[in-house]
């Protein structure tokens, strides 16, 4: 193993370390996205529990104890419940953009990783047919036939590290982006519907609470 290494030469090397990077991100991503996978619809019970009884600190604890972009959006819609509704969506909306950069996190590096691999297993195979044709080109003739087929080890072997590494990182890079796309698509559905939840809450609480005031009248 080591040999064959030593023989892809320093673009080799150079394809390996952006595995080992790409790993790193990839192992990242995974966990982020095992730990903000929640059951929506459960929280999404719980938090409107808390809202109809008017316990809004308890809806808020819930939140807290769920950590996803869903339960980000509902802490957001609560903590501003008085604000115009007009304000909630918008709000919304910027804390909507903000998760999608949380989740977008490293792709970008993912997809650049696949591409520059590619083009350095294509940097090897030159590199390496270089070298092999430089060999005959100073000798007139294959004197030493070693010489010419480490030319040639280089640049089949960096073209086949380059592909052992861009393509599962491509196929690793659309599983996230079509991860990432359906996430962003229920939060931006979910803004409407959190918006007249919570609207409808504090109205019927503002409500609620003219009544207690109202002083009544005595015959």
């Amino acid at each position: 193993m080591l040999d064959f290494i030593v023989k892809g030469g320093l673009v080799l090397w150079v394809i390996m370390a952006l595995s080992v990077v790409a790993l790193a991100i990839i192992i990242e991503r995974l966990l982020y996205l095992r730990r903000i996978s929640v059951d929506e619809e459960k929280l999404f019970l719980r938090v409107k529990t808390s809202l109809m009884e008017g316990h809004y600190s308890e809806a808020l604890a819930i939140c807290d104890q769920n950590i996803s972009p869903f339960s980000t959006l509902l802490r957001v819609g609560i903590e501003n419940r008085d604000q115009p509704e007009y304000m909630q969506r918008e709000l919304l909306k910027d804390a909507t953009a903000m998760e999608s950069v949380n989740l977008e996190r490293g792709l970008t590096a993912l997809g650049t990783i696949s591409n520059v691999s590619t083009l350095l297993g294509l940097l090897g195979t030159v590199t390496g047919t270089m070298k092999a044709f430089g060999v005959l080109g100073k000798f007139g003739a294959v004197s030493d036939p070693a010489q010419l087929a480490n030319g040639v080890a280089e640049a089949l072997i960096t073209t086949v590290g380059g592909l052992v590494v861009a393509i599962p990182i491509i196929l690793v890079y659309n599983y996230f982006s079509s991860k990432v796309n359906l996430i962003m698509t229920r939060l931006e559905t979910q803004v409407n519907s959190l918006v007249n939840l919570i609207s409808s809450y504090n109205h019927n609480e503002k409500e609620a609470d003219k009544v207690e005031t109202r002083p009544s009248k005595e015959g």
